[in-house]
């Protein structure tokens, strides 16, 4: 090739002088299931990367809940933007740090895969559901997992069956972004708290656009450490994260700053998740999902090909993966096409 030219191999040369001797390189990667020839131009993480952005569900995100249920104004967040705004984060503390971006981004524009219609409403209609049927199908899982699906969406459910084939450390870090469990890597470690910075500040920022709150509500000894205003936050708790993991064994944040995050997102807590005014509509949407559910079991033969094969697993599992990966606006269809009445035509 030419020598104007950055290889793969140039790349991987590249990160070794480059990164931190505790980033995760890319020519160390423990590989993938099945294996692949190398990519004349592109890293293996880099490849992982634009195999989750070319991927459909990824694109299914951009009309999938955030928190508010098929708002009506432009600017709301969506899964997709809120996957955006969480790889953003992620690259900007692990570059500080001299981590692995293509890890991290990857990482990123996968962890919320798994996400169901209208958010964590939906989760929480299709965990009813699997406890209800649970008796009938030992093995089967009893709550629903975004995190479980979201690798379950790269592993099993992407390119009709076969999975995105995707490397270990990039599975490892959707899979324990959520949760207890630590990821393996650095890279997943940022991800799985850029998550949460990400979620609480523009949840705000909609919560704020919405009316259920105002920004001078917010607790002044939030404020005081964190900031007033959405972009300060932020720079705070990135600016936290870089300085208290720099010489640390593990991603970590300053305990003042910590503490002030949490605080935050108990606030949240109270006034947004929970509030009356911010999921009015919560209950409608978690009847839809689980009569969406409840249908698909009853009628087997009406599921998609794709999600018709034995080999996906049991059935309730199949369902699980069909309705799970609606969109919102898809599901509000296929509930009214299954259970309204057609407008009648001459």
């Amino acid at each position: 090739m030419s020598e104007g030219i950055l290889t793969r191999e140039a790349a991987e040369a590249e990160e070794r002088l480059r990164l931190s001797v505790r980033a995760a390189f890319s020519d160390a990667s423990r590989g993938r299931v099945v294996p692949l020839e190398l990519d004349p131009l592109r890293t293996e993480f880099q490849r992982d990367r634009d195999r989750i952005i070319h991927c459909k569900a990824f694109r299914r995100l951009s009309h999938k809940t955030q928190v508010f249920l098929a708002p009506e104004g432009d600017h709301y967040r969506t899964r997709l933007t809120h996957t955006l705004e969480v790889a953003q984060i992620a690259r900007s503390i692990a570059r500080a740090l001299r981590l692995n971006e293509d890890l991290t981004e990857a990482i990123a524009l996968g962890h919320d895969l798994g996400h169901t219609p209208f958010g964590h409403t939906g989760e929480a209609a299709l965990s009813q559901c699997l406890a209800e049927i649970g008796p009938a199908y030992p093995g089967l899982q009893s709550v629903y997992e975004h995190n479980l699906q979201s690798l379950r969406v790269v592993e099993v459910l992407e390119y009709e069956g076969k999975g995105l084939n995707l490397t270990w450390e990039v599975r490892d870090g959707i899979r324990n972004h959520t949760g207890n469990d630590v990821p393996a890597t650095l890279e997943g470690q940022i991800v799985k708290t850029a998550d949460r910075i990400a979620y609480i500040n523009h949840d705000v920022d909609d919560a704020v656009r919405a009316g259920v709150l105002t920004g001078a509500e917010i607790p002044a000894e939030i404020t005081v450490v964190l900031g007033r205003h959405h972009g300060a936050r932020i720079t705070t708790l990135v600016q936290s994260m870089v300085n208290a993991s720099a010489n640390a064994e593990a991603i970590r944040m300053t305990p003042e700053v910590e503490a002030a995050m949490l605080a935050l997102r108990a606030f949240l807590f109270e006034r947004v998740y929970l509030s009356g005014d911010a999921k009015g509509e919560d209950p409608k949407a978690l009847e839809l999902v689980k009569r969406l559910f409840e249908h698909y079991l009853a009628h087997p033969d009406e599921l998609p090909e794709e999600f018709a094969l034995e080999s996906l697993g049991p059935l309730p599992q199949r369902v699980v993966d069909y309705v799970a990966g609606m969109t919102d606006r898809y599901a509000l269809r296929t509930y009214e096409k299954l259970f309204l009445p057609s407008r009648w035509t001459a």
